[in-house]
């Protein structure tokens, strides 16, 4: 029997499962739904969808760069608890799907979980660790580097929980900017900025600065005159903070990290610029479930 579209859909339903997964299992048993159901249990895919709605906060940050830096990759797993985050099996996945991003072209989650890993795809495999490990787990993003003529040099803190790449664009070898590279990747993971330069700040979002700080002003009582030139001067002390090149660096306070690089760059004779970062902070956006740790023990005896 032909598999149709709609035998897909109709077991995706009954099921939870992938829809790959599901036509794979209909053209297994000719298009039986039932005996497609029991094949999609046995592989532990439709015990995977029922798990798929819970909150997966947790999980581990990964990155991988190339021996030279040209290119490099941060991915971010998550699972249901630190304790899952800390598990052996996941760590070694986790590992395995940033090594395929590495050394792939692979452009959205979506092919990704379609790829080829040691034999199955990446989708078959997280389903089969939600099934044996018993949380629910998903591949929420990952983002790649690889712009001609820069090295990139990573950092991952806390055992995974944040993970940062910086790009340098510069004709130095990695071995010349590696150093420079992490401790500016440091800064970036303790700091937070938001834009590498005032250069790049979002002119939105200096707006919607300049009215909260005049509303502050004026809600302080300050006379309409000035607060235009406080403004001004309270904005400029904000960038400092949220523009990484304006930040005091965290190794050195008598300097900023603009200055940092540029005397890196003086001593090695060679131009280096910050051209891009990217900072993964595991579960940044997601609303977390409130669970006590006692609770979080007893669910993990009980699995």
């Amino acid at each position: 029997m032909a598999v149709t579209a709609a035998m897909v859909k109709e077991i995706r339903e009954r099921t939870g499962a992938g829809m790959m997964d599901c036509k794979k299992a209909l053209t297994e048993t000719d298009g039986d739904m039932d005996k497609a159901i029991e094949i999609l249990r046995e592989k532990g895919l439709a015990k995977a969808a029922k798990k798929s709605g819970r909150i997966a906060a947790e999980g581990l940050i990964n990155l991988k760069t190339s021996d030279n830096g040209d290119k490099a990759i941060v991915v971010e797993v998550n699972s249901e608890t630190d304790f899952v985050a800390k598990n052996e099996e996941f760590k070694a996945f986790v590992n395995d799907v940033a090594e395929l991003l590495l050394n792939s072209d692979i452009a959205t989650v979506e092919e990704l979980l379609s790829a080829d890993l040691n034999g199955i795809t990446v989708q078959e495999m997280l389903n089969n660790k939600i099934s044996k490990i018993g949380e629910n787990m998903n591949i929420r993003r990952f983002e790649r580097f690889n712009t001609p003529s820069t090295v990139n040099v990573g950092y991952i803190h806390g055992g995974g929980r944040i993970g940062v790449i910086v790009e340098l664009a510069t004709e130095a070898a990695y071995n010349e900017v590696e150093a420079l590279g992490k401790d500016i990747a440091m800064q970036i993971a303790a700091m937070n900025p938001k834009y590498i330069s005032e250069a790049d700040v979002d002119q939105a979002y200096i707006e919607n600065e300049k009215k909260i700080l005049t509303q502050q002003a004026l809600n302080e009582g300050k006379p309409e005159a000035i607060v235009e030139k406080m403004v001004v001067g309270r904005l400029k002390k904000e960038l400092k903070q949220v523009c990484l090149l304006d930040q005091a660096f965290v190794k050195d306070g008598d300097i900023n990290v603009g200055q940092y690089v540029k005397n890196c760059g003086k001593d090695l004779g060679k131009d280096i610029k910050v051209n891009r970062m990217v900072r993964f902070e595991i579960g940044e956006g997601i609303e977390k479930k409130e669970e006590n740790f006692a609770d979080e023990v007893a669910k993990q005896i009980n699995n």
